[in-house]
């Protein structure tokens, strides 16, 4: 499962669309912590995040929506800048 980006202790990762399914989401990790975020609605698909790394998270979504939607669709993967 590649990494796309790591800021403030969270790892974002995305796996390779044959093991996946939709709606488009990365897979968030903080801690312990692991949550499937919609990249479309910010919306948590499963498991759980703290409040205030699932509101990084979504941030950064916001910040990289078009370029995650893209590889997502082309699965040519890349490393997307922290949230700073």
């Amino acid at each position: 499962m590649p990494t796309l980006s790591r800021f403030h202790g969270i790892v974002i990762r995305m796996y390779y669309q044959q093991a996946e399914h939709n709606p488009p989401h990365v897979h968030a990790f903080y801690g312990e912590d692991v949550a499937a975020v919609s990249i479309q609605t910010g919306d948590v698909i499963d498991g759980h995040l703290p409040p205030k790394a699932l509101a990084m998270v979504r941030k950064w979504i916001s910040l990289h929506q078009i370029d995650l939607l893209d590889i997502w669709e082309t699965q040519s993967f890349k490393t997307l800048p922290p949230l700073e």
